[in-house]
């Protein structure tokens, strides 16, 4: 079948006007205001379009996958509810988080619904592929699940190691990425090989995004992040970068380290450049480079053999490349 594929503008634009009939005017206001707050912050969308981008692939009419794309965008903007709160971070999308805007009990229970409304839509999936689209929702949710506990763990541990990070961003974060893209897939009547290349690519793509977000958490813009810059640093994040400074540092740079890690309030700015520095000193900032680009590699060449003609995964390795190379 030939038609045109859709550009992630054009995808973006329907997932904008789609977000938009859900109805989140209603009452009590305190439980659904915080809910369209969250949902109008904005954000690329990137987890909906991937899906609508991977049913594109298979098939022109992307109305058929708007709803379970929906349901992805709502159920990633419910972790981000409680992880801020987990977190204490103050600032999302360059905007109070939730619960400090309102509090920490109207951020759950806001988070909760929007997880239950992610499911509703979800169901609306089309029939014949509704029973492995909903398994695989379910798994991812809760591999989500998994990888933000052990992402808690890691803050009380001081030996976790570089392959034990990749292995819990890989359930925080890249495998939703890589849910989305398989629903969008499974929909859109691909082959059970073609789903999995495309959750496969998601999957490397998602671990490369998240080494790029620890990257930019430190070495971004304050203007584009979103985020309070060196935020990760200031609350002795395990992050890629810091895991492998301690991994590496010895002598006068190891004692240096471990004192920042351990005084008790200290100069947010003083702490930020002295940490910053002992990363540049160990050169951990092109560690993490080599690392978001191998994973980024291993995604185009998964893409590559989705078997579609090559013009019709465009769209898809330009948002990769995209996401690579952003600065927010």
């Amino acid at each position: 079948m030939h038609y045109p594929i859709k550009s992630f503008e054009v995808i973006s634009a329907i997932v904008n006007e789609a977000l938009s009939t859900i109805d989140l005017n209603k009452q009590p206001s305190g439980l659904y205001e915080p809910i369209a707050y969250t949902i109008n912050l904005g954000g690329k969308r990137i987890r909906p379009a991937l899906t609508l981008m991977a049913f594109n692939l298979f098939h022109d009419d992307v109305s058929r996958a708007v709803m379970p794309a929906l349901a992805v965008e709502f159920f990633h903007n419910f972790t981000l509810l409680h992880d801020d709160i987990m977190d204490k971070a103050s600032v999302r999308r360059g905007q109070p988080t939730v619960h400090v805007k309102w509090d920490e009990n109207t951020a759950i229970l806001s988070g909760d619904l929007m997880q239950i409304i992610a499911y509703e839509l979800m169901r609306q999936a089309p029939e014949k592929t509704l029973q492995d689209v909903m398994q695989l929702f379910n798994a991812t949710a809760i591999q989500v699940c998994e990888g933000q506990q052990y992402d808690m763990e890691y803050e009380s541990r001081e030996d976790v190691t570089p392959e034990e990070y990749i292995e819990m961003i890989r359930l925080k974060t890249a495998v939703l990425l890589a849910c989305a893209l398989k629903i969008g897939a499974i929909i859109g009547g691909a082959s059970k090989q073609d789903a999995q290349y495309l959750y496969d690519f998601g999957i490397h793509v998602g671990l490369a995004f998240q080494l790029k977000d620890d990257l930019l958490d430190v070495y971004g813009t304050p203007e584009t992040f979103g985020k309070e810059l060196g935020g990760d640093i200031l609350c002795n994040k395990k992050t890629y970068l810091l895991i492998y400074a301690k991994k590496l540092a010895s002598g006068e740079l190891q004692k240096s380290l471990n004192y920042w890690l351990t005084i008790e309030k200290p100069n947010s700015n003083e702490k930020i450049n002295a940490i910053t520095d002992i990363y540049n000193q160990l050169n951990v900032k092109k560690i993490c480079e080599d690392a978001m680009d191998f994973h980024f590699s291993k995604a185009i060449a998964v893409l590559d053999k989705v078997g579609v003609k090559k013009d019709k995964k465009q769209a898809l390795r330009n948002l990769a490349e995209n996401l690579m190379h952003r600065n927010d």
